[in-house]
């Protein structure tokens, strides 16, 4: 019974050793943090707002680019031909084929043998889930007209504009709002998150580490996210001209 009650008492101690100190941090992180959704007002002025941003990444550049290849946090490596749809997508000893328009005509290999379904499905929705999420990081800021986004102006404490712009379908997490921080040119220097995979409001991560691409389009090496650096490597884009 003695044995059984150090035993306990270890297994708690152990228990509150590895876990009060990660509360402490995110109690911290939430009360320093956590912010509400702003409100903005939707209309021309917004669009306006957004169509400046896209003027000083030439946005003509990036629509006809036709490819774009890079490599995320050197975990995932991905070769997106935009011009077709389909992306190329490898991690460990998987290749992925995802058809973006099509995903049942996908297809999944490991060292290079093809996985048949259903053991196939899983993968595919997997590195779908990725390239949402990793490609995200590369070009968000190009997709503040897609189908299902809202744009709303926000006026900041100190008088300076920024752009609200909301998810409401598309991707893995519809829903997730982006507050872009502009510099006076309109190019992006930042964003607020308010997304569903994080339990923080608020938070932000840099967009100011640009690079001209082969075809002109400026695209991120690196976003600061609180502690952590998001790198982005390996990029190459080509287009048809």
């Amino acid at each position: 019974m003695a044995s059984f009650k150090k035993i306990l008492k270890i297994t708690v101690g152990a228990i509150i050793f590895f876990t009060l100190p990660t509360l402490l941090l995110f109690g911290f992180l939430y009360f320093k943090y956590d912010e509400n959704l702003p409100t903005g007002v939707e209309g021309a002025q917004a669009d306006q707002l957004a169509i400046k941003m896209l003027e000083s990444l030439d946005y003509e550049a990036y629509k006809n680019t036709d490819y774009i290849e890079w490599t995320f946090k050197r975990r995932h490596h991905y070769k997106w031909d935009k011009s077709e749809n389909t992306c190329e997508v490898y991690w460990k000893n998987y290749r992925i084929h995802l058809n973006l328009n099509d995903l049942s005509r996908s297809e999944a290999f490991k060292n290079e043998v093809k996985i048949e379904a259903p053991d196939s499905k899983k993968l595919i929705d997997k590195a779908l889930s990725n390239f949402n999420n990793d490609s995200f990081w590369v070009v968000a800021p190009y997709k503040v007209f897609d189908p299902g986004t809202e744009r709303r102006l926000v006026t900041l404490d100190n008088g300076s504009q920024a752009l609200l712009v909301t998810y409401t379908s598309g991707g893995t997490t519809p829903g997730d709002s982006y507050l872009w921080h502009l510099e006076p040119s309109g190019k992006p220097k930042s964003f607020q998150m308010w997304v569903s995979i994080l339990p923080i409001n608020g938070l932000e991560a840099s967009w100011n580490d640009w690079t001209t691409t082969e075809t002109g389009a400026q695209l991120p090496t690196f976003h600061q996210f609180m502690f952590f650096g998001i790198e982005i490597t390996d990029l190459i884009t080509r287009n048809s001209l």
